[in-house]
């Protein structure tokens, strides 16, 4: 039986995403008995949203994944939503109270500037209030500010669509890395994303996060000899080596002290994957260790 085509007057429109999402949001931020801060009460009705934006974007609906993360107070630096577009990261987006607007320079909460601070280091991020939406590659605007006509807490589904959003929507999802042209923009790039990365793991840190703190002791147990023990004792090196023999490890991050500890991380990787007798080795010294 041949598949009936979706009717005209169906057909997903700029305008009617707007005034479905107005519609959504508007009971949500009036109810009394709401619980959370008011950007919680965005979360469902910006999901509908970006759904219908990404399928006039000619992105199957389907295809886009908002993968919403903590929304605790104390958490600085992370966004509310990572954003896959066909399973691969292509971006951020950080809900904010209606009101606040969607510039990120000119907020005045010393929390709100001190997580700017940290996500302006993040290549592509979409910023919303409900009324207004920005898109921020690299820390720099792209393009402008888009306002859309109405209010998000009272317009309903009068809320309306205003130049421009399609195509910050668009820019947004459709986000590709672009390969740094000289060893001076590469070390530019990683620089920031270092920092938003030392800057997370420093928050985990201070929050007492179990994932951390029991990561760092179990490499430490690695590193020195456990009783019983006759085997060789794994340097930093090694556990190095030991992640380039995974197929499951795809990215390591190194952290030299000095010039000595740095030189020594170059001739691991020099080395190349453990053998397969030391491969095993360490595996065997791991249940040990861990038993």
């Amino acid at each position: 039986m041949p598949r009936a085509e979706k009717s005209p007057s169906l057909k997903t429109t700029v305008e009617a995403a707007i005034a479905a999402f107005g519609a959504a949001a508007k009971p949500k931020l009036a109810n009394l008995a709401a619980s959370g801060e008011p950007e919680d009460q965005l979360r469902a009705p910006f999901e509908q949203l970006l759904a219908d934006l990404a399928e006039l974007a000619n992105i199957p609906r389907a295809k886009v994944t908002a993968v919403g993360e903590s929304s605790l107070s104390e958490l600085k630096t992370r966004p509310d939503y990572a954003i896959t577009v066909h399973h691969a990261l292509v971006g951020f987006v950080e809900l904010k109270a209606p009101g606040k607007g969607a510039d990120p320079r000119k907020f005045r909460d010393p929390h709100d500037k001190a997580q700017w601070e940290k996500l302006r280091s993040l290549p592509n991020v979409l910023y919303t209030d409900g009324n207004a939406f920005s898109l921020w590659q690299n820390g720099e605007l792209f393009d402008a500010v888009v306002t859309l006509v109405g209010d998000i807490e009272s317009s309903g589904d009068k809320l309306a669509a205003p130049p421009g959003l399609l195509a910050l929507f668009e820019n947004f999802l459709r986000w590709e890395p672009i390969p740094p042209r000289s060893a001076k923009d590469l070390a530019h790039i990683s620089a920031r994303l270092c920092r938003f990365l030392r800057d997370e793991v420093t928050e985990q840190l201070a929050l007492g996060s179990a994932a951390l703190t029991a990561l760092a002791t179990d490499w430490r147990k690695l590193l020195k000899r456990p009783s019983g023990w006759a085997g060789k004792v794994p340097d930093a090196g090694d556990g190095y080596r030991f992640a380039l023999s995974s197929p499951h490890v795809d990215l390591v991050i190194s952290g030299p002290a000095d010039r000595a500890q740095r030189e020594a991380n170059y001739d691991a990787l020099a080395r190349g994957p453990l053998s397969p007798d030391d491969d095993g080795s360490m595996r065997e010294l791991g249940r040990v260790v861990h038993e």
